[in-house]
């Protein structure tokens, strides 16, 4: 798209379009109106991957569309956050200018904050040496950004390998880490705005929250001001370490969090198998009233079904409208949609990310 088209009437027609898409998807369940939180049309992405393409001397950000292998140029990037557009050509002009840096250069990312901070990623195709070092660390300086080298087997953190963005939600400034190979919320404002919608929902809430796919805590660490107890699940390393570095910068401490994927969870409530995961934590110590599922885009899988079915109260974080329909056929056997609601987190994307809140039918 170029720059005219990224109106604001084009951006209500393609989130109308998504939302008829995504009640199409709903349509053959007691579904509510869900509430609909939009995004900004421009600035709003706080994170972008570019490939390099080399042309006539000089590297360019460059994307590739779906069954094309040349790229296209990238030369404005309206929907980027206010950092990204700020850094994006000057310090392309910087990398152009040493050839240290420029050289089979492949690949650049940006992972930016509202709270100000950027870090750049610098991929390439050959093995970073002292030169490259030294010439990255005067980039760095030169625009007060933290700087990644990446080469087959090789990593170069230069400063830091995260940045701290900070997130108000319902009055209270929350602190999250957010590192360069982990996965974080693209989009600040919605993010926010999930957070708050969720809150809100659970207040008032009894006993404990389970949370599986918890990534860095962006959910656990607002919720669990409404519960007694939190055990939060996640299979990445890096989003564990992220989660736990989260939930001590903001002063939580009724958390506890597991390396384990859904699957192992369901076998250690059914006391199927013992993990020495768990050998520090007594499962029978809590009173698990409410389960958050923010599952990858294949959904729920069978067993992590019929686990959330035990719980009077369920949250779905959903990114796929379609998977997220599919399951809620089997949660609905159970429970009843009590609030729903759909984030436009991906603008300019079929992409919709939704909400919904269920609890156990009487």
């Amino acid at each position: 798209m170029t720059v005219n088209q990224y109106s604001a009437e084009n951006y209500q027609r393609q989130l109308e379009y998504k939302v008829s898409a995504f009640r199409a998807a709903v349509a053959n369940l007691n579904f509510p109106e869900p509430i609909i939180f939009t995004s900004q049309p421009l600035g709003f992405r706080m994170r972008a991957e570019f490939r390099i393409w080399h042309e006539n001397g000089s590297a360019h950000y460059a994307m590739n569309r779906p069954g094309e292998k040349r790229p296209y140029i990238i030369d404005q990037f309206p929907i980027g956050g206010p950092l990204i557009t700020e850094l994006m050509a000057p310090l392309l002009e910087a990398i152009n200018d040493n050839r240290v840096l420029s050289r089979k250069l492949f690949s650049l990312e940006f992972l930016t904050t509202t709270s100000g901070e950027a870090l750049v990623t610098l991929i390439y195709h050959r093995p970073l040496d002292d030169d490259w070092e030294s010439a990255a660390r005067l980039l760095q300086d030169r625009f007060s950004i933290g700087v990644i080298g990446r080469s087959k087997k090789q990593k170069v953190v230069l400063q830091s390998n995260f940045v701290t963005e900070i997130l108000t939600v319902d009055g209270r400034d929350y602190s999250y880490q957010q590192v360069e190979s982990g996965f974080t919320q693209p989009n600040a404002e919605i993010n926010t705005q999930m957070l708050c919608w969720a809150s809100q929902n659970l207040k008032g809430s009894s006993g404990d929250l389970v949370e599986l796919y918890c990534g860095n805590g962006n959910f656990t660490a607002v919720l669990a001001q409404h519960f007694d107890q939190v055990l939060a699940t996640e299979v990445s390393k890096v989003s564990v370490s992220s989660a736990r570095d989260n939930f001590s910068a903001n002063h939580i401490e009724n958390i506890n969090v597991i390396r384990m994927s859904s699957e192992e969870f369901t076998q250690a409530l059914n006391r199927e198998r013992p993990f020495r995961r768990l050998a520090d934590i007594d499962l029978d110590s809590y009173n698990f009233s409410t389960i958050l599922v923010d599952p990858p885009r294949a959904g729920l899988d069978a067993d992590t079904l019929k686990l959330i079915s035990r719980f009077d109260n369920i949250v779905y974080i959903s990114c796929n409208p379609q998977t997220l329909a599919d399951n809620l056929k089997q949660i609905c056997i159970s429970h009843q949609i009590e609030s729903a609601a759909v984030f436009d987190q991906f603008p300019w994307t079929a992409h919709l990310e939704s909400g919904v809140l269920l609890k156990r039918k009487h």
